[in-house]
Parts: C-alpha cells; sequence; structure tokens
C-alpha cells in the first residue's frame, strides 16, 4: 500500500471549508477558484458535511433545484466519514473504494478539519501500486472461493 502519511500530503494545503446556508451556485463558484472537488461543510468547528460536484450534478441539476437558492444543508452528505492525519494514503484510498467516494476529510483528534484527500492524491506511483494490491487481492479471492 502506498505509504505516504495523509499528514505529508495535505500539508500547505488549506482546508477550504464552508458553511451550511452557503447557496449552491457559491459554493461550486468557491470550488471552482480553488480547482478542486469538494468542500468542507463546517458547523461550530466541526464536519457538518462534504459537498461534491458529484452532489451539484445528481442531486441539484439533475434534480431541477435552484442552485441561488438551494442551501448545502439540503444537498451535502451529512456526517462523512472522515480520516485521521497519521494514517497511510492506501489505508485513505482503500477507505474510498470501499466507500464509493472520491473525497474524504481528514480531522483532527477533536473533529475539526485539516483538510481533505482525494482519489487525484493517488496519481503516479501510489496509484500503481494500489492497483497491484487490488489484482493481488482480487487473485486471492479467486483461490480461496
Amino acid at each position: 500500500m502506498p505509504n505516504r502519511k495523509i499528514r505529508d500530503i495535505i500539508a500547505g494545503r488549506p482546508a477550504v471549508t464552508t458553511a451550511q446556508e452557503t447557496s449552491v451556485r457559491a459554493a461550486c463558484k468557491l470550488m471552482a477558484d480553488k480547482r478542486i472537488g469538494a468542500l468542507l461543510v463546517v458547523e461550530n468547528g466541526t464536519i457538518a458535511g462534504i459537498f461534491t460536484e458529484r452532489d451539484a450534478l445528481n442531486k441539484v441539476l439533475a434534480g431541477n433545484l435552484d442552485p441561488d437558492t438551494t442551501p448545502l444543508s439540503q444537498v451535502m452528505v451529512r456526517n462523512p466519514q472522515t480520516i485521521g492525519p497519521d494514517k497511510p494514503l492506501g489505508y485513505a484510498l482503500q477507505f474510498m473504494v470501499d466507500g464509493g467516494f472520491r473525497h474524504v476529510p481528514v480531522v483532527d483528534d477533536r473533529g475539526a478539519p485539516l483538510g481533505m484527500v482525494s482519489a487525484r492524491d493517488a496519481l503516479g506511483q501510489d496509484m500503481v501500486q494500489l492497483e497491484q494490491n487490488q489484482r493481488f487481492r482480487e487473485h486471492l479471492e479467486e483461490n480461496i472461493a
């Protein structure tokens, strides 16, 4: 598994956060300006939800909702699964594969947001290693069954 620590991956990348009351359009504008695919929605210093490109497409556009009047609280994923900064990237990637999502909020021991890791962080050697590990797991499962 890729062994780089999440802490090292998010170093120098500030957590991009917003409030639940933020409109979808404002959130999408922020994501476009920051060139990111997801926002952390924060309430009282902890993560209340996550809003992603998929949410914008599947819940707002396909759902025929008005992005100017729809607050994130209506379309965000509430209480997303999170990960600590000392886990290896490989753990986060497997977490994403198992959960069917592409972004994982990184939090400290109090639940405060530190940043976000995404599947994009695995490009390069980490992705090659993850694919090799996945093939090995599939091989084991086929031979055990």
